[in-house]
């Protein structure tokens, strides 16, 4: 004020930084026409009179002229209310008044937009992350419930993995695991087609022939003899074929009630080789037994006569004429080994598990009618049955080698 003026404190006291601050003369007069009460004056005046130091009130010249400037503070006023200051206020003149509400009201602020904004780009950005996310998660969930529509109408040609693509999550297993439910279903439903027809084609040969032998003994009543011989041989063949398909349907069914046998697999062998030497010197051949086992097998003794058996006439069948077939035994671990070696043509690497199906026959087999390809089917159902293995290999030597293993039982004392 002393290098401006009085136009510059008026100006200053105009602007929203100083809203609050009077400034009186000696005669009471506010510098820009504002109603102040006179009790405010007055005590304004009176400290500054004390002596003492109040940052609210200060006392300014203007060339020979003094001003008081103080701060309207209502809070260090508290016997002033301000209904009172109001009405006092409305007999002054219409443009103080209007600056004292222009002084006390000011001006609402200007809503911001941008929460606003914020919001909705957010809100917009969550529905789009929430709908990729969902689709993400929902297509592999309907690539499963077609397939299993597939798999109920009886197509099993299904692939999930490819659909899958290269996804590393929970649903990709399922789809996987999928795949290789249907394929295993694939392959046992074609196996119990294959079985059906096999036994059809089976039962279809001895058939005709006895139809035949029927026939001829009729135009033939000199030849009844020998046709019923023929319908003799070909009704114990198709009886040997029920009885050895009975046996398979019932290892597939389960045989765990009837493994309760303690058997001692040196005596069972030796019983073996010698029924095996009587029928191999009928063609020529010979059996010889390698190999000693003390320790014994849980499990049925019947089956797994039969399931030797099985393999030992296998061998002597497919066994050259002058030839020996071995049969090794020995201990090793837990486990009892019985080997069959034969010096035969052997099979092809690709068919040495296919032996063990229901009805296949090799392609090195000869011609003969003999068997039904059920014999090595049965053992291998009888092996597993009993918690053991069979396998087989041809021979660097020439012929076939097939092992079987039993586990060892554990007999308490």
């Amino acid at each position: 004020m002393q290098y401006a003026g009085l136009d510059a404190l008026r100006h200053l006291l105009q602007s929203k930084n100083f809203p609050a601050v009077y400034v009186v003369d000696e005669t009471g007069y506010e510098l820009l026409g504002r109603a102040v009460l006179p009790e405010l004056i007055t005590q304004a005046r009176n400290r500054l009179q004390s002596g003492m130091a109040f940052p609210s009130v200060k006392q300014v010249f203007s060339g020979d002229k003094s001003y008081l400037l103080f701060l309207h503070l209502t809070d260090e006023l508290p016997d002033i209310k301000p209904l009172q200051v109001a009405e006092e206020a409305t007999n002054h003149s219409e443009s103080a008044s209007r600056q004292l509400q222009a002084s006390n009201f000011p001006k609402a602020p200007k809503r911001r937009l941008f929460p606003w904004i914020f919001f909705i780009a957010s809100t917009l950005a969550s529905f789009i992350f929430a709908a990729i996310l969902a689709w993400y998660f929902s297509k592999p969930i309907r690539s499963l419930r077609s397939a299993f529509e597939l798999v109920a109408a009886g197509n099993f040609n299904v692939d999930l993995n490819s659909v899958m693509g290269v996804r590393r999550d929970d649903l990709a297993d399922l789809g996987r695991d999928f795949d290789r439910m249907t394929n295993q279903l694939r392959m046992l439903i074609e196996g119990q087609r294959r079985l059906l027809h096999d036994i059809s084609h089976e039962l279809r040969s001895p058939l005709a022939r006895l139809q035949v032998a029927i026939g001829l003994a009729r135009q033939q009543p000199d030849k009844t003899e020998s046709s019923m011989i023929r319908i003799e041989r070909e009704s114990t063949r198709m009886d040997h074929l029920v009885g050895e398909l009975l046996t398979l349907s019932k290892l597939e069914a389960g045989v765990t009630d009837m493994l309760k046998e303690i058997i001692e697999p040196g005596d069972l062998l030796s019983d073996l080789v010698d029924d095996a030497q009587f029928e191999a010197r009928a063609q020529g051949k010979d059996v010889e037994l390698v190999g000693k086992v003390n320790a014994s097998i849980i499990g049925s003794a019947e089956l797994i006569h039969r399931a030797i058996e099985n393999v030992i006439r296998n061998a002597i069948k497919h066994a050259p004429i002058g030839s020996s077939i071995m049969i090794e035994s020995s201990e090793e671990a837990s486990n009892i080994k019985i080997s069959i070696l034969d010096k035969g043509k052997g099979v092809a690497e690709s068919e040495l598990e296919l032996i063990f199906e229901p009805f296949f026959r090799s392609k090195n087999s000869s011609n003969s009618s003999d068997g039904h390809g059920l014999g090595l089917a049965i053992a291998r159902r009888v092996i597993e049955a009993h918690g053991g293995t069979i396998r087989a290999a041809n021979r660097i030597s020439g012929g076939l080698f097939v092992e079987l293993t039993f586990p060892i039982a554990k007999v308490d004392n």
